[in-house]
């Protein structure tokens, strides 16, 4: 039987050779927002694994919406540059379709990278003063974010689309909008970190208002045939947060709207949260957006083994499967899943004579 996984599907007005997506993972090592030779090297080399989509981490619309210093950015020329100096090398060797996520930290911001232990910066030590919904710090210890007033919500909503029509002069070929793990879009959504009260706070309606603002933002400022999905926390975790049928509410506004796809997380807004790591654990939130909106769906989630990426897809769980860093672990993660389902897979040229005997199909005839 032919593997499922490895069935082309369409995004929009983008053919996708395979299932596999290459979900987006922050590096923390650009220079004021502009992508470094490390990003040439990891993008480099995940281009050449054979998987359906690329997207590119959490690329922040204004300095401000970085987590940490060293996050990559594309809010002015040098940034746009210096992405295009890595997309034009990674084109010359790779015809893997590449996206972009777009990104706000809100409160989540002015943070050191992961191996330095995450805390809050000090504003004397590469900090700033960071934004969210409401002036609620995300840890107690850490400052209180400024609330965003109307002015800062227009200049917010229209980075995101300056953003977009940078990514469309790249060349890249989808655009999702981070929505997720306690970032500033996130922020609004939850009841946990959006204590507002105007138009922007209490009710899901209005909760729902700036995220939507957002997407309508960046689905206007972009092409048509380009397609532009949503990354969402299916749940907070938390009792009384954020949950699975608030997430199908603002899934099916998304779908209203226009959107491509929805990509399904979970968790980030809140240190309370109590999740149940196991693999695929986020496989059931994935799985009731698709049932309800019936839009293509990726489904995320310490999703390591081939039987069950090809299970998930088979069984209509989701239309797609994210990898991030089971990526990392293993870059030629979808050759082996193509040598283990039977299927077939793209190979740099350079490569093909790395086929193993045994698989005379493996990097096609």
């Amino acid at each position: 039987m032919t593997s499922q996984l490895f069935r082309p599907l369409a995004l929009g007005g983008l053919q996708l050779p395979n299932r596999i997506v290459i979900a987006p993972m922050c590096q923390y090592s650009a220079d004021e927002g502009s992508a470094t030779d490390w990003h040439l090297i990891h993008l480099g080399n995940l281009s050449l694994s054979g998987a359906g989509l690329l997207i590119i981490e959490a690329t922040a619309v204004e300095p401000e919406g970085r987590i940490s210093p060293d996050d990559l950015g594309l809010w002015n020329d040098a940034n746009e540059a210096a992405l295009g100096r890595v997309l034009d090398a990674v084109r010359r060797h790779s015809d893997m379709p590449i996206g972009i996520q777009l990104g706000h930290a809100g409160r989540k911001a002015s943070v050191h990278s992961p191996w330095n232990g995450s805390r809050q910066r000090p504003l004397d030590d590469r900090g700033w003063q960071t934004v969210a919904p409401s002036g609620l710090p995300m840890n107690p210890q850490d400052r209180p974010p400024q609330a965003l007033d109307a002015a800062a919500l227009k200049r917010v909503r229209e980075a995101f689309a300056a953003t977009a029509r940078r990514a469309v002069r790249l060349g890249l070929q989808a655009i999702e909008i981070h929505c997720a793990h306690g970032y500033l879009l996130h922020q609004f959504l939850s009841p946990l970190s959006n204590q507002r009260d105007d138009a922007y706070g209490g009710a899901l309606e209005n909760r729902l208002r700036f995220p939507l603002e957002v997407y309508e933002a960046v689905r206007e400022a972009v092409p048509a045939e380009i397609p532009v999905g949503v990354r969402v926390s299916g749940t907070d975790w938390v009792e009384g947060g954020w949950e699975i049928t608030q997430t199908i509410a603002f899934a099916e506004a998304l779908k209203a709207r226009g959107a491509s796809f929805i990509h399904v997380s979970s968790g980030g807004v809140s240190t309370e949260q109590k999740i149940p790591l196991g693999p695929g654990y986020q496989v059931p939130l994935a799985r009731a957006v698709k049932a309800a909106t019936d839009l293509p769906t990726i489904a995320v989630g310490l999703i390591t083994e081939y039987e069950h990426a090809e299970a998930i897809v088979a069984g209509g769980e989701a239309d797609m499967v994210g990898l991030a860093r089971g990526m990392l672990y293993d870059p030629r993660w979808p050759w082996h899943a193509a040598a283990h389902l039977g299927a077939s897979v793209r190979a740099p040229k350079q490569y093909l004579r790395s086929q193993p005997p045994r698989l005379k199909e493996l990097f096609g005839s």
